[in-house]
């Protein structure tokens, strides 16, 4: 999974009704992952991820091996490992069309080979870092955005720096900058009452902001072929394309 948010969760529960038993040609992968988890062997769940393993925003991915042993407790907590290692392949694992495989309702994915894609699960220690990561970040954002409820995702483009934050009850503001800014500089343009908007059946997602007869809208690619951009701006203006960039990073 690339970069997942509580958005994505609800997304990967709602599709969980869609997934089938875990083929038989499927299952020596699986057993492989939980058998790791089992004997504790971070050196073989390392070797058999996919970086960067996206965390909740602010929280950085975790960008390779090295870091992947080292905040390895920090993400699989008692709870996950508990629910890996006493599921059974044909009964707890799914397989979800070319999603891949996963876990319960999706608390984990892996690809079909058992390499692992993605951790929705949320521990403890992730939850309290998350939000001191949140306190500090808030307190250096310029004060036009430094309330909201929680962060959603920013990401950059040639030109611009894009900020999302989720102001309550999926009410969603748009802030911008030149991409030279900082987010402590006043943002050219906020516009709030966005709304977010799922794309396919992948987890692909938009943010559609409008503010009179312009429409600024932020996808973020979940699923994608290899050279997919992670997010794209696109700004219409009634209705007709005048702009269309891609991220060249993302933060969600």
């Amino acid at each position: 999974m690339k970069k997942l948010t509580t958005t994505l969760l609800l997304i990967f529960s709602v599709f969980a009704v869609f997934g089938q038993e875990l083929e038989t040609r499927y299952r020596p992968a699986v057993s492989g992952f939980i058998d790791a988890v089992k004997s504790k062997n971070l050196r073989k769940l390392a070797d058999r991820t996919s970086y960067p393993l996206e965390r909740e925003y602010p929280i950085p991915a975790i960008k390779n091996k090295q870091e992947f042993i080292k905040r390895y407790k920090e993400v699989f907590d008692d709870q996950l490992i508990k629910k890996i290692v006493n599921s059974k392949p044909a009964r707890d694992w799914s397989q979800v069309g070319w999603r891949g495989i996963m876990l319960f309702q999706g608390d984990l994915w892996l690809d079909d080979d058992g390499t692992l894609r993605s951790v929705n699960h949320q521990s403890a220690v992730e939850q309290k870092n998350r939000a001191a990561l949140i306190a500090i970040e808030r307190n250096s954002l310029h004060e036009s955005i430094k309330v909201f409820k929680d962060p959603v995702l920013v990401f950059e483009t040639a030109k611009f720096r894009i900020r999302i934050d989720d102001l309550g009850n999926y009410n969603y503001r748009y802030a911008s900058w030149p991409v030279k800014s900082k987010m402590s500089d006043q943002p050219d343009l906020i516009i709030k009452k966005g709304e977010w908007v799922p794309e396919g059946s992948g987890g692909n997602h938009r943010f559609d902001f409008k503010s009179g007869d312009y429409l600024y809208s932020c996808w973020v690619m979940v699923i994608g072929a290899g050279e997919t951009p992670p997010a794209t701006l696109t700004i219409s203006k009634a209705n007709k394309e005048i702009l269309y960039q891609k991220a060249i990073n993302i933060r969600n």
